[in-house]
């Protein structure tokens, strides 16, 4: 086994295993409980996530082979009750039917029909977004067309699956071969939907097609906003959410549409104070003058240096204001952690910006002490 597992995570994950053999078990009474836990955990915490779930499925695919007519009866007896219906959003489900997903990947690309049947029942015990992306790849007007219907579905877990399943940049996910606006008339029904946990999606899938298409989003989120079937509240929030990549990067549609005005007079001090150390903190105070009322989004900019001369930039959020009085004054202590998990800081010649409403306005150099 592994070095590198703990017995936390072995003791979770062989209770996780034991679980879903009761299930089968329940199911098929010629099932080998006992013999599937231990072919599971025999190779399990060797294994990296994805893997892990590639094992498992692999495993069931072992103890009831066949194709998906064969198995789907088996299947859908083994299935807990669905998600609490009541709920509203971070309800993403158990994690150990996500093989149940691959499984069905596997077995049932030849019988589309049936797969999405199966596919929208362990969706409401497991999001089956990464499970029904080679559905799409290999069937995809047979998919969309039944997610047109899954729009008016009762769970908003199937609802969900539209959007989530279609994301352009899925985490994790099969690339699809949809083109960005294939979707885009299942999302204008999903919009306006009651649950967090659908708009969330929603908005994700919005920010995906930022990265080669912010102009075809702007305009979506004007019609919707035109249309006022959502509620203004969330609407507002959804905008924000899905124009948040766009933001980083100072889009002057993204911060008009969002009320801040790109070309806004505002003038921005700096002052840098002390020293800044790995491992230590930058700290800077900001005066933003302006109009009486102006509605302002500060961001930060740190230009790290890079092993090999090169540097990158980080953008960071620090405050949605209004001018009061057409002033503000603003403090920041940034962590400056050694060994971050997703770079190195490097001694040497630093930059600090500060960005307002999409437009770098002001910044100073600072050196970076070990």
């Amino acid at each position: 086994m592994s070095q590198g597992f703990s017995l936390k995570d072995q003791l979770y994950n062989q209770e996780k295993t034991r679980y879903l053999a009761g299930l089968f078990a329940e199911a098929a009474p010629t099932f080998d409980a006992q013999a599937f836990e231990g072919q599971v955990m025999s190779r399990l915490l060797d294994l990296e996530l994805k893997e892990r779930i590639a094992w498992i499925a692999e495993c069931l695919q072992n103890a009831f082979p066949g194709a998906l007519p064969d198995v789907a009866p088996t299947l859908l007896r083994a299935l807990p009750p669905p998600l609490d219906p009541t709920k509203k959003d971070d309800d993403f489900g158990d994690f150990i039917f996500a093989p149940l997903g691959e499984w069905i990947a596997s077995v049932g690309l030849d019988h589309p029909d049936l797969a999405l049947d199966v596919l929208e029942e362990v969706t409401q015990r497991f999001s089956m977004e990464w499970a029904i992306r080679p559905f799409l790849n290999t069937h995809p007007q047979p998919v969309l067309d039944r997610m047109e219907r899954w729009c008016d579905h009762d769970s908003y877990h199937v609802r969900r699956l539209v959007s989530e399943g279609t994301r352009p940049r899925l985490p994790w996910g099969q690339a699809v071969g949809l083109d960005l606006t294939d979707p885009l008339h299942l999302l204008d029904r999903l919009h306006k939907d009651p649950t967090r946990y659908v708009t969330r999606s929603v908005a994700n899938h919005l920010n995906d097609i930022t990265k080669k298409n912010p102009d075809l989003v702007l305009d979506r989120l004007r019609a919707w906003e035109a249309e006022g079937q959502q509620d203004r509240d969330e609407l507002r929030w959804m905008t924000s959410h899905t124009l948040r990549g766009l933001v980083k990067t100072g889009h002057p549609g993204a911060m008009t549409l969002l009320g801040y005005d790109p070309e806004a007079d505002v003038t921005v001090e700096l002052q840098i104070k002390g020293e800044a150390r790995i491992d230590g903190v930058l700290e800077f105070d900001v005066l933003l003058s302006g109009q009486n009322n102006q509605p302002i989004l500060v961001d930060y900019i740190v230009h790290f240096q890079r092993p090999g001369g090169k540097t990158s930039a980080k953008v960071h959020k620090f405050k949605q204001a209004k001018l009061r009085d057409g002033r503000l004054s603003l403090s920041k202590s940034h962590k400056l952690k050694g060994n971050a998990s997703t770079y190195t800081l490097v001694p040497g010649a630093h930059r600090l910006e500060i960005q307002v409403n999409g437009r770098v306005r002001t910044g100073a150099d600072f050196e970076l002490l070990a």
